[in-house]
């Protein structure tokens, strides 16, 4: 390392970004300037210590970065107490890309490593592995868990944990108006899936290196939590997008085509598009007053949330003052029924590399409420020109058949209740044979759809949903906004260091 005045020596870090800079340490201020080393002289910023996971000897004027050997850092737990120590890690071998452990094992273990973090590795076997085994460990002994998969092991892990931490705290989970308990222990994800969109839309991007530094330096993002619950019976919690219709019958007919790999979703999606079905059914919900924002805002969610930190505080407020079960029962519910092609709520943006700005844009992620995106029966031609827009930076509500909301809860239920659908399709086949919902390929309309909750089926279409402002935390800080330097330097930069 190079000496310079004043007790500071010139290092090279690796740290959040993959990238390599030239970094001064001035150890007696304890912080660290850097800059990018194709940039001018002086164009200095300052970063703290805690991003820095290890270090390299260098030289001030050396062309290549990356021919000396990385580092521990002496003290790795010196600047900041929330870097885990010990992680407790669940990798799926099978879903999504299948390459989870070879993810893991190849770019993520020597990160921990080099970071000092002790692990205890479980390779799922079988469905809800990980959450049946999170019901049983230790897990006061971790500082966090981590997932190695896609968003059904994400989901999974959630699952796990958000019970077990209910079940501690002796909460019924089937009362819909509980107030759940906070999980206090991060959630890592480590992307191996098909579209890890619960990491793109926390993250930025689907990449296990970063994913990995976020982990490592002990970063912490708030993240609501839908509840899901039918006739007083809890289904599911969700955190992602619950949607019924179009994107319901995506994933029921994709379910069938496993087979196929992840082409099922192109294939099954054009196929509920040309069957054009719409569901008639009733809306009730309470709109999340608390909140700043709006959903036709141009102002995302992104690292340090303003609005989430405020409707956090205003939410928790109007508990203090009212009491929750007062102001549920004092908020007047808004009642909406009709036709509907798509009914989609999300706690997040929903984004992946397809869909950039994701279903809401505006959505945030611990700001205690959901979208809730409503898009009434229209013509094939417009419903196109609806989906064209998620891959664009059109404003996609600027639509007469589109309405969106911000709710904290609300309720849906089919035309057919599914005691008189059940009767009623009985009945019909004993006179008639099969009715003409058991052949989507005709024109007909169907009575019920499927809810999609965050990449699995419900089997019942009438549910009650209620947003929990900030049930869980992430190691993850929010997307990040970019300087147009650091997009055009960081390509480069990453091709060297790896």
């Amino acid at each position: 390392m190079e000496k310079l005045p004043g007790g500071r020596r010139m290092v090279s870090s690796l740290g959040l970004g993959q990238r390599c800079w030239e970094v001064t340490l001035d150890e007696e201020r304890g912080r660290l300037s850097w800059r990018h080393p194709p940039r001018g002289a002086g164009e200095n910023c300052f970063v703290p210590t805690s991003e820095i996971i290890a270090v390299e000897e260098t030289e001030l004027n050396k062309k290549q970065r990356n021919i000396g050997k990385w580092q521990k850092m002496e003290k790795p737990y010196a600047f900041t107490e929330s870097r885990p120590k010990q992680l407790l890690v669940y990798i799926n071998p099978y879903g999504g890309k299948r390459q989870g452990k070879r993810i893991y094992e190849q770019k993520v273990a020597p990160l921990f490593s080099l970071a000092s973090i002790s692990t205890d590795v479980v390779i799922t076997e079988h469905a809800n592995h990980a959450k049946d085994n999170l019901f049983e460990v230790n897990i006061n002994k971790y500082d966090g868990v981590v997932c190695v998969g896609g968003d059904g092991m994400f989901s999974e892990v959630m699952h796990g944990l958000i019970g077990r931490m209910q079940k501690d705290s002796g909460i019924d989970q089937n009362n819909p108006k509980a107030p759940l308990v906070q999980c206090n222990i991060r959630i890592g994800i480590i992307p191996a899936g098909s579209t890890d969109c619960i990491c793109y839309s926390t993250v930025g991007i689907s990449d296990p290196v970063t994913s990995a530094l976020h982990i490592i330096v002990g970063d912490c993002q708030p993240l609501d939590v839908s509840s899901v619950h039918h006739k007083n019976t809890f289904l599911k919690y969700s955190v992602s997008l619950l949607g019924y219709g179009f994107y319901g019958d995506i994933l029921k007919d994709s379910e069938k085509k496993r087979w196929m790999g992840p082409i099922r979703y192109d294939y099954s999606g054009l196929k509920t598009f040309l069957s054009h079905h719409y569901y008639e059914g009733t809306i009730c919900f309470q709109p999340a007053k608390h909140t700043l924002g709006s959903p036709r805002d141009k102002d995302s969610c992104r690292t340090g949330c303003y609005i989430c930190k405020k409707s956090e505080q205003q939410l928790a407020e109007q508990h203090k003052e009212r009491g929750l079960k007062h102001e549920e029962d004092e908020e007047e519910w808004k009642v909406i029924k009709g036709k509907f092609l798509a009914i989609n709520a999300v706690n997040m943006s929903c984004a992946c590399p397809r869909s950039p700005k994701g279903l809401s844009p505006a959505a945030h992620l611990a700001d205690g409420s959901a979208d809730l995106i409503l898009v009434r029966k229209c013509s094939r031609f417009d419903f196109l020109r609806y989906l064209v827009r998620h891959t664009n930076q059109d404003d996609q509500f600027d639509f007469s058949f589109v309405d969106v909301y911000r709710v904290k809860s609300f309720q849906f239920t089919s035309k057919l209740s599914e005691d008189n659908e059940s009767n009623v399709t009985d009945i019909g086949k004993k006179r008639f044979g099969h009715f003409c919902r058991d052949h989507p390929v005709c024109c007909c309309n169907i009575a019920n759809s499927t809810w999609n909750c965050d990449g699995e089926t419900l089997d019942s279409s009438a549910i009650e949903v209620r947003v929990h402002c900030q049930l869980m935390k992430l190691f993850a800080r929010g997307i990040e906004e970019k300087c147009k330097d650091e997009a055009a330097y960081s390509q480069s930069s990453d091709e060297q260091l790896l």
